[in-house]
């Protein structure tokens, strides 16, 4: 039962402050428009990190707050006892750094002179100039904030989990939930928007009180676990601050495949092709998926691009994935086993708690983090993985690679780790099993296709990374010998 107000901001004087200016911004910079009518793109299964959840999982179109249930989730002997939920953010502003790009490609269409506008004067349609007049509301202070859309990505999952595992998300356990989040905004609000989700299942017609008086929480920020990468020196140094890093993210964009679209993308726009560049054309296709789940517009940037194109650019955007967070550099994917020892922590305290028959003391553990949470974790887990990797030559070989990060953690994407208590179990062993779902479907064991795991066989699975992370050491960058030989 709920005992009265419970203070969420229960953490550190820095921690507060996050917390406090992500909140508060998301209540005074609200959205400009919430979409009331979905609408479509033949694009949308293309747009990588960007894409919609209900895209990679149109299962949930018909009604988005209804949970539907994997048949080959357990049942009847087995009781969930425990879930822990790794969460993405839901759906989110462009970053400074993508508006800036668009602002300069807009500007470029605005500056285009009399004699450019050849398919107007022909009397065809220029898509230059209706973009050139498409009303460019994106502002620097958006900065990757979560939308309204995202606060309801958030919500309605909350609304689905709850009914899925209605034993775990009773009211009762509600003081007992765990939520741990990344600082950046999105993820804060992220983890709020669930909480008021969680209100609207316990109290159907109330609005929500503040997230500050509600007694599920309090959530922590602990950027050491939900952003791994970001202390991870190594990584730092080797991969985000190197510039030849990315060498086949770089190949491909001068490569004949983007190369193709840069020529016709400068056709379409009547602007010179040596003003365009790959980072503006994939900045204006990410326009077209940032326009549809934001505003619920099919904007004239979606005209631009054909479906040939954007399968280009999704795998220039799965390129990056792949070479920053999956499986090009494993230092980022090593440096995530802090984060899988984590959940492997919870679910051994849950075991034990249940066995000495103690009450589980926290039977469910929501955490909020980015893409670039899950990918690299998902990655040390051997989750698709290709036979041959992404590399900027191979783009017609790997038209149906595994490795598709738009249907791996789409906005608002989430695996779940379900641990069950199965009374009719023949053995000890068999008592505890688990399950794993993505994105709210059953995930077949990578090493096995099987839907479910008896727990101490996944342990034992996965017990070279359990019992060899040491994170530390990963990511210690080699000591340089300074000293004179002499």
């Amino acid at each position: 039962m709920l005992r009265g107000p419970c203070r969420i901001f229960r953490v550190s004087v820095a921690p507060v402050a996050a917390l406090a200016v992500a909140l508060v911004s998301s209540l005074s910079r609200c959205s400009l428009l919430e979409p009331e009518d979905r609408v479509v793109s033949p694009l949308s299964p293309y747009f990588g990190t960007k894409t919609r959840y209900e895209d990679a999982n149109p299962g949930l179109l018909p009604d988005p707050e209804a949970p539907r249930r994997d048949p080959q989730l357990l049942e009847e002997t087995c009781t969930p006892v425990q879930l822990v939920a790794l969460i993405r953010h839901g759906t989110r502003y462009p970053t400074t750094k993508q508006i800036r790009k668009l602002r300069q490609l807009h500007g470029l269409l605005q500056a285009r002179g009399p004699g450019d506008d050849r398919t107007r004067a022909a009397g065809g349609g220029d898509l230059g100039a209706a973009l050139a007049d498409w009303p460019l509301w994106y502002a620097d202070w958006m900065d990757g904030q979560l939308v309204e859309k995202g606060r309801q990505d958030m919500r309605q999952l909350a609304l689905r989990l709850a009914s899925l595992f209605p034993v775990l998300f009773s009211r009762e356990n509600c003081g007992r939930l765990q939520l741990v989040t990344s600082s950046k905004h999105r993820c804060v609000d992220s983890g709020a928007a669930f909480l008021q989700g969680l209100w609207q299942h316990y109290h159907p017609g109330l609005p929500p009180p503040d997230v500050a008086d509600m007694e599920c929480g309090p959530p922590r920020i602990n950027d050491k676990l939900m952003r791994f990468f970001d202390h991870c020196e190594k990584f730092l140094t080797q991969v985000e601050r190197n510039a030849t890093a990315l060498y086949h993210v770089e190949a491909f964009k001068t490569g004949p495949e983007m190369q193709n679209i840069l020529k016709k993308v400068a056709g379409i726009l009547q602007v010179p092709v040596n003003n365009l560049n790959a980072d503006l054309i994939q900045v204006a296709f990410f326009t077209c998926s940032f326009d549809l789940a934001i505003k619920g517009v099919k904007s004239p940037w979606c005209d631009v691009f054909d479906i040939d194109d954007a399968k280009v650019l999704e795998y220039l955007n799965d390129l990056k994935q792949y070479w920053k967070r999956g499986y090009g550099y494993t230092i980022n994917s090593q440096s995530s086993c802090t984060l899988f020892q984590d959940i492997f922590q919870h679910l051994d305290k849950a075991v034990e708690q249940k066995q000495s028959s103690q009450p589980i003391s926290s039977p469910v553990i929501l955490q909020f983090g980015h893409a670039e949470t899950l990918l690299p974790l998902l990655s040390l887990m051997g989750y698709f993985k290709d036979k041959e990797p992404l590399t900027a030559y191979n783009y017609r070989e790997q038209m149906h690679r595994k490795f598709r990060s738009g249907h791996i953690v789409p906005y608002a994407s989430n695996l779940i780790f379900v641990l069950y208590h199965c009374k009719n179990a023949k053995t000890p062993k068999e008592e505890f099993q688990v399950q794993m779902l993505l994105n709210e479907k059953v995930l077949p064991l990578a090493h096995t296709q099987e839907t479910v795991s008896l727990y101490e066989d996944l342990k034992n699975h996965y017990k070279d990374i359990l019992q060899s992370c040491h994170t530390s050491e990963e990511c210690e960058l080699p000591k340089v010998n300074t000293s004179d030989e002499l």
